[in-house]
């Protein structure tokens, strides 16, 4: 299982790596189909509230990309969105196996 994580434009802290690896390991755990994970992240312009921006793109065999696209007030939230969108799609495609 590999995870890439890229921020664009800032410094991405080890304590939000350790969240996203966490979270990540957690799905995949319930999901052991899924290969690999790439993370982007990015403060989305003007700085207003509601600008962290996280696309979370996962690789299953035999199956397009599923990618999750989620804005929210910080980087956690906008991953856990993310990681919810994308619970659900793994879950209609192990349904339609």
């Amino acid at each position: 299982m590999e995870i890439n994580i890229k921020a664009v434009h800032f410094d991405i802290t080890e304590k939000l790596t350790a969240f996203i690896n966490k979270k990540i390991e957690k799905l995949v755990r319930r999901h052991p189909s899924v290969m690999d994970a790439d993370i982007s992240l990015k403060v989305v312009k003007p700085e207003t509230a509601m600008n962290k921006q996280a696309i979370v793109k996962i690789n299953v065999p035999e199956q397009p990309d599923l990618v999750a696209d989620k804005t929210a007030d910080s980087f956690e939230e906008a991953i856990d969105l993310c990681l919810e969108a994308l619970d659900k799609q793994l879950e209609k495609v192990k349904n339609k196996k």
